[in-house]
């Protein structure tokens, strides 16, 4: 940066995001007649390269009201609004806007936001808004996985003049504390691999993604695509992630119910039958859930938003998550398989039993006749 435009200054907001799997399903249509006096919306991308984002079941965004917290040394009120989505996620979000600054004063800004206690406000807002959707939600429960996301966003970056200047100009060292909540400086190498993911579509725009922050330059204030993509990619790595942390406590269940249902004999093995049913079930909810989170957003093209929709994903590991859910699934399916082979086993030997006890009757009728 040019010594003569000294210290960048800048104006904008950090949002805060705690999201909730509240259920196995939220039907949106429900949900948004029973928010009706709240001014629901269901929102879509508007960027011309928006189309490159099929969404079949768009959320249901909604302000839930003002609430105080305290950053730093001083309270200001914010504003909370939520997102609901079909797949069982809410995600809710905290606006607290920080005053035009030196750049400096903004990321310990930043930081102070990220280490606040804003985060305690929203399992208060979080059971309230749920009061309101609760018949809407099929099968209710609320998961004790989260997921917690920043999202630091500056509408406008200007030398000491006031002049506009490019946000690239913004010092990488800032960046690099400001996402990761850090007051000390980072090593290059640290720096270097954290700011990596880093996209523009017009000079004055910039999105740099990691895994907990992510810092979005948009001088357009209506223009909020990139926050809802990521967003959207938050609440699908918590689906996945719920997911994977059922089946994880499910299959040591599963070894138990197993090893108890081969315990004895059992007539047709019924027990077995139960147990199959059983297994089934949970292959089902959980192939039918991982499909809905996947199938909610899809990508047609690679284009800004796409691009950023992606990074997000590889930087949340969710194929590593989904290939997890899948290698899970399928042990499941493979003890189903092999119960079911000794079910079969077991009745067929009943029946051989069966056939043995009545020639053995038969004989003894036909011994008894002579």
């Amino acid at each position: 940066m040019p010594s003569s435009s000294g210290e960048p200054r800048v104006r904008g907001e950090a949002i805060l995001y705690r999201l909730f799997d509240v259920g196995y399903e939220i039907h949106l249509d429900k949900a948004f007649d029973l928010l009706s006096s709240s001014s629901p919306e269901r929102p879509k991308p508007v960027r011309g390269e928006a189309h490159a984002i099929q969404i079949k079941n768009p959320p249901v965004t909604v302000s839930l009201g003002m609430e105080s917290v305290a950053v730093g040394d001083r309270s200001q009120p914010v504003e909370i609004t939520a997102r609901i989505f079909d797949f069982g996620v809410v995600s809710l979000r905290a606006s607290l806007p920080a005053p035009t600054s030196a750049w400096e004063e903004f990321v310990a800004f930043g930081v102070a936001t990220g280490t606040s206690r804003a985060w305690g406000l929203f399992e208060h807002c979080r059971d309230r808004l749920l009061e309101k959707i609760h018949a809407a939600i099929e099968r209710p429960e609320i998961a004790p996985v989260t997921e917690e996301y920043i999202i630091y966003r500056l509408r406008s970056v200007e030398d000491t003049a006031g002049r506009p200047i490019p946000p690239d100009l913004l010092p990488d060292e800032g960046i690099a504390r400001l996402l990761v909540g850090e007051v000390r400086p980072l090593a290059e190498g640290a720096r270097t691999e954290l700011l990596s993911q880093r996209f523009s579509y017009f000079d004055d725009d910039l999105a740099v993604v990691t895994w907990n922050a992510a810092l979005v330059v948009e001088s357009v204030p209506e223009d909020k695509d990139v926050q809802y993509v990521l967003e959207f990619a938050n609440a699908q790595l918590l689906e996945l992630r719920y997911y994977d942390s059922l089946l994880d406590n499910e299959l040591p269940r599963t070894y138990d119910e197993i090893a108890a249902a081969r315990g004895g004999f059992h007539i047709l093995g019924r027990r077995f039958s139960r147990l199959l049913a059983l297994l089934q079930t949970r292959v089902a909810d959980a192939t039918e859930a991982v499909e809905r989170v996947e199938n909610s957003l899809k990508v047609t093209d690679d284009v800004f938003l796409a691009r950023i929709y992606g990074a997000a994903t590889e930087i949340f590991r969710g194929p590593t998550w989904r290939r997890g859910i899948e290698r899970k699934v399928a042990i499941i399916r493979d003890a189903y398989a092999m119960l079911n082979a000794e079910a079969q086993a077991r009745r067929a030997e009943v029946m051989e039993l069966i056939i043995i006890a009545l020639i053995a009757i038969e004989i003894a009728l036909a011994l008894r006749m002579r």
